[in-house]
């Protein structure tokens, strides 16, 4: 990582209208992949929406490449360089895979993700690309998630649960497309409930607790030491693994 911080978040706090849920929340990353993992209700993904704009910053900053986006809107950030792949996909039911791709295929000719890099990373998708989003599989709605953000070409992509409902065959997938977007310059932020599947895509785990950053532990630390576990995660070695 380098010295600089790609992503600075400096004693974030935001919420949903009155409802305060982040409080003084403070992390760096670089270029690198990075899981946030916590109990269900801990902020995780207001985290999220804040950072990509959808929830107003009421103290604190956001800080990419040293500036600062906080309070910015959604597409101003995506502008920045911040992709999102939000939880449940939000995909079109009636649009087919090609035509979620050429909604941003025009801003993407010369650059390094086009649709057909998409496709070069996910050729499940280039057999279906004639599908409609409700006629896809759970894996494939989220291969094309991923593919969708990636055609904004930026320096961010922030994933909320992207292992969620998925078969361990996809999981799969997903873990070698964070990889490979790391060592290609990208960094991922990742927010699983899955621990196992959070550690595969990111050696470095952050650890929420009430709107916070709490810890920080390797991924190995987490899934061999029960205490955090249950301590952090409220469960046991056992089921741990698989939140």
């Amino acid at each position: 990582m380098s010295t600089a911080p790609l992503l600075d978040v400096r004693r974030l706090r935001a919420g949903h209208g009155a409802s305060v849920v982040l409080e003084d929340l403070s992390f760096g990353m670089g270029v690198e992949a990075v899981g946030i993992v916590g109990r269900n209700g801990m902020g995780k993904t207001t985290l999220c929406d804040t950072l990509v704009g959808f929830l107003p910053v009421t103290d604190g900053e956001i800080l990419l490449g040293g500036e600062d986006v906080s309070g910015r809107a959604p597409e101003k950030i995506a502008g920045a360089g911040i992709a999102y792949v939000p939880q449940g996909r939000r995909l079109f039911p009636s649009l087919t895979v090609d035509e979620h791709l050429a909604m941003l295929a025009g801003r993407t000719r010369g650059k390094r993700w086009t649709p057909e890099a998409v496709y070069d990373l996910f050729p499940r998708l280039a057999q279906r690309k004639r599908h409609g989003g409700a006629a896809l599989s759970g894996g494939e709605q989220q291969m094309l998630a991923v593919g969708r953000a990636l055609l904004l070409n930026g320096r961010l992509i922030v994933m909320d649960e992207p292992s969620e409902g998925l078969a361990p065959t996809i999981v799969d997938v997903l873990v070698d497309a964070v990889h490979r977007l790391v060592d290609e310059g990208v960094a991922v932020l990742v927010v699983e409930q899955n621990l196992r599947a959070a550690v595969r895509m990111a050696p470095r785990q952050l650890v929420m607790v009430s709107g916070r950053i709490e810890a920080e532990f390797t991924g190995d630390e987490l899934l061999t030491r029960p205490d955090l576990q249950r301590r952090y995660l409220g469960v046991g070695a056992d089921d741990g693994a698989h939140r």
